[in-house]
């Protein structure tokens, strides 16, 4: 007898990657990278070379290791992976199931740690390390039955865009006309259902005039859903197309049998309208829905094209020239006369006049900007004429940050999205097996006879829509982000969309965010009763290289910069003050001194007695002031006396502090001021809780800590260095888009001017839209799970399920679009 050696299972061919890594140092971190990717399950080998900074991993598909784990592997090992976005523009998709099938499509391309499909943007987003090649996208979209190109420079491509060549309006243009073409040819045989109802069986079209009429629309009108529908079967998945193609199929083969089986002269009972109709009302749909989309994006498209597609350069020999856009580099010196557009970013060298920033920052009035002042991409001078450098283009410039940003908002996916993106994966499956039990529970439970089976398992089949389902969540993410990019709010990350819905308080940072962030000197105590200039001219001495808010009123109150000693040793004590030598006499003043200037706790760090001023200070903090204590710490300790400063609250701060508190937000004040000083602004302004002299690491545990008392989300404003720990701690981090680049990068939304009032107006935009949300995708259920029963049951004809399925996703768009309404109060 022969032994028969049982069979392996199949093996997975094995898959490389390399992986860009920095961070190593020597040979034994390159021994702990490799170490710690071959301890990633299904790692077959893995080898780092130092030099070249990159990893080369051999692993197995679909066992643990995929690109993520890689990623994740090296970041646990205490290194990283440098990562890039690359953003696809896709053709073809139709329902949540085609948005799904990419992204699994995407997902396995070696070196992708993460996909996301905007069903409504028809865009695709792919994380993989930096330096892969964005073709191996192109080819898994293409692979799953779709068409795929990368995004090119979007505010380029929107300023050149006409009517006749924008891709949305085109495709909407031809989708109208494919569904005007397919109606009219449906009519005939809608109206001889009509007459069939009406008794008129006389003026019914003969058998095979309705064949004639129906099989074009089926066969070449319809054949998107069949082309579709094969590429979905092919990839082992299903999607909205196949349920229109499987539908309308049955019910022209029905028909079709019907007519060749009837008895010579006889008169069968057809479906060919049912199944021409059906075509009709989602082509219509679809060109409906194709208007809707173009509709979602328009803030976006406007943003976009702010931008002017020619400019006027000046040459080194003072000749003007008109160039495109696209040609400009920085450096150039561009001219903008009045009513004109800035074509880059740049900076004002000659002339001055009033900017119109609205459409980028929401402000409404002009602001006067002259030599020195920056100027943005798109923004309009409203007179006079400038000249500016161009210090950024294209891309890089302030706009096409907002445009990117916004983008990859809308690429995003609020946590709902993930209940939406599984129920979608098995939608399509669930409902062919729903119309097969439909037409066995009919015919062999009901004892109804095969043809009227058949036409309640079409009405199944075409009732249920996934579209709706898909396009629930991303037509109200893109009309909400844009909406609001219009008015000078940039929502980054859609999760803050879902917390900003459920926020219990907002805490804001002080100086710059509900103060004018520019304090000025309102007092100068010296010691003993001496000389005061002399106190001032120490401390503006002292903070010469400063950029602290207090260094720079300092210093404007000191005026001569000629009587400044130099600093040696100059050392930040972060949230404290600063200590420095001062080095070099002048009149009356002796050099090689070390000074400390900033507040009490400092004065405590360095064993400075302040009794002999206490109660002065304290009056100055009662009143308000920010208090800055500044002394000799050698050769002799001494108090040299301390120096008040004064910061006014913005002029909309308490207003949005009532506004909030009326939309049942809590407010807090986090201050490294003195409790004083920062009690007084509070109770200027009605903040619910003040936390002063908070050092800048303690912000973070400070916002854990008003979570726990909160019992609830909580959202950190703040425009900074020292809050981007605080805006990443946070449920929702908002800043103020006139602070620094760390503070914006870090919080999910973006103010882009410095005005309270619009934190109330982001989290009103965000609760609306993460509304929106939620109402789309309770109508996209509710139609299911009410539609599929009642055709389930024989209530609802094909034809009219065609027209409601087609509608639902109209309905989810339209009620998208009503976000364009909204308007900051």
């Amino acid at each position: 007898m022969t032994a028969h050696t049982p069979l392996s299972p199949p093996v997975s061919p094995p898959a490389a990657i390399d992986l860009a890594v920095t961070g190593m140092s020597c040979a034994s971190c390159a021994g702990r990278v490799e170490k710690a990717l071959r301890a990633v399950p299904g790692v077959t080998a893995a080898s780092v070379n130092l030099a070249g900074e990159t990893a080369h991993v051999a692993y197995v598909p679909g066992a643990a290791a995929d690109a993520a784990a890689l990623v994740a592997a090296v970041r646990r090992a205490g290194y990283e992976v440098p990562q890039q976005q690359v953003r696809l523009q896709i053709e073809g998709m139709s329902c949540a199931s085609c948005a799904g099938r990419i992204e699994k499509a995407l997902l396995a391309v070696p070196g992708v740690t993460a996909a996301s499909v905007n069903l409504a943007g028809e865009t695709a987003e792919a994380t993989l390390p930096r330096g892969s090649d964005a073709a191996a996208l192109v080819a898994a979209v293409e692979k799953a039955g779709y068409h795929a190109r990368p995004f090119d420079d979007r505010i380029a491509a929107a300023t050149d865009e006409t009517p006749d060549t924008d891709p949305r309006a085109v495709a909407a243009m031809r989708e109208r006309n494919l569904a005007l073409l397919t109606l009219a040819l449906s009519l005939p045989l809608m109206a001889g259902m009509g007459f069939e109802l009406a008794g008129r069986h006389d003026l019914m079209l003969p058998g095979w005039v309705q064949f004639a009429i129906a099989t074009p629309v089926q066969f070449l009108l319809g054949w998107r859903f069949y082309r579709a529908g094969w590429s979905a079967l092919k990839a082992g998945t299903g999607n909205m197309d196949l349920l229109v193609a499987l539908g309308t199929s049955a019910a022209w083969g029905l028909s079709t049998w019907m007519l060749l089986a009837a008895p010579a002269g006889a008169m069968p009972h057809l479906y060919f309208e049912g199944s021409a109709a059906i075509i009709a009302f989602v082509r219509i749909g679809k060109w409906l829905e194709a208007r809707a989309k173009g509709q979602t994006v328009a803030a976006m498209r406007a943003l976009m094209k702010l931008r002017p597609a020619t400019a006027r350069i000046r040459r080194d020999d003072g000749r003007e020239e008109e160039v495109p856009t696209a040609a400009l580099q920085p450096g150039m010196r561009l001219v903008v006369r009045a009513g004109e557009a800035f074509a880059a970013d740049g900076e004002i060298t000659e002339g001055h006049g009033s900017i119109d920033e609205a459409m980028l920052t929401g402000e409404s009035l002009p602001v006067d900007r002259g030599a020195g002042a920056a100027v943005h991409a798109g923004t309009i001078n409203r007179d006079g004429m400038i000249v500016a450098r161009v210090t950024a283009t294209g891309a890089e410039t302030a706009l096409g940050r907002i445009v990117r940003l916004v983008e990859s908002a809308q690429a995003s996916k609020p946590p709902i999205q993930k209940l939406v993106d599984r129920i979608s994966a098995v939608f399509v499956p669930a409902v062919v097996a729903v119309a097969i039990a439909t037409f066995l529970a009919a015919f062999l439970v009901a004892g109804l006879d095969a043809e009227t089976a058949l036409v309640h398992a079409i009405a199944v089949l075409v009732i249920a829509c996934p579209c709706a389902l898909g396009l629930a969540t991303p037509a109200a993410l893109m009309v909400g982000t844009g909406m609001a990019a219009r008015h000078g709010i940039l929502i980054k990350d859609a999760g803050a969309l879902e917390q900003a819905r459920h926020l219990q308080l907002v805490a804001f940072d002080k100086t710059g965010t509900l103060t004018e962030g520019r304090p000025q000197v309102t007092d100068i105590i010296a010691a003993d009763g001496g000389d005061g200039d002399a106190l001032l001219a120490d401390a503006a001495s002292l903070q010469a290289g400063s950029q602290h808010p207090l260094a720079e009123a300092v210093r404007r109150r000191a005026g001569d910069t000629g009587r400044l000693q130099a600093v040696a040793d100059f050392r930040d004590h972060a949230g404290r003050g600063i200590t420095g030598r001062l080095t070099g006499r002048l009149a009356g003043r002796p050099g090689d001194r070390m000074l400390a200037f900033g507040n009490a706790r400092l004065m405590q760090e360095q064993g400075i007695d302040t009794a002999a001023l206490q109660a002065r200070a304290q009056q100055l903090a009662q009143a308000g002031r920010t208090v800055s204590w500044l002394a000799q710490t050698a050769p002799e300790k001494k108090l040299l006396g301390l120096v008040g400063f004064g910061d006014e609250p913005k002029p909309t701060a308490a207003a949005a502090i009532t506004r909030l508190r009326d939309m049942g937000i809590a407010t807090a004040m986090l201050s490294g001021d003195s409790r004083g000083a920062a009690a007084t602004v509070g109770r200027r302004l009605g903040i619910d809780r003040v936390e002063a002299e908070v050092l800048p690491q303690d912000k973070a545990r400070l916002i854990a800590s008003l979570r726990r008392e909160a019992a609830g989300p909580v959202a950190m404003v703040g425009d900074g260095v020292n809050d981007a720990p605080a805006l990443a701690a946070a449920d929702v981090g908002i800043a103020m888009g006139s602070g620094t680049d760390v503070a914006m990068h870090t919080a999910g939304i973006t103010l882009m001017r410095g005005d309270p009032a619009l934190v109330a107006d982001a989290i009103a935009i965000a609760r609306a839209t993460d509304a929106k949300i939620r109402q789309n995708l309770f109508w996209a259920f509710a139609y299911n799970l009410v539609g599929i029963p009642l055709a389930a049951f024989g209530l609802l004809n094909p034809m009219i399920a065609g027209a409601a399925m087609a509608l639902s996703s109209v309905s989810v768009l339209a009620n998208a679009l009503l976000l364009k309404r909204w308007r900051p109060q």
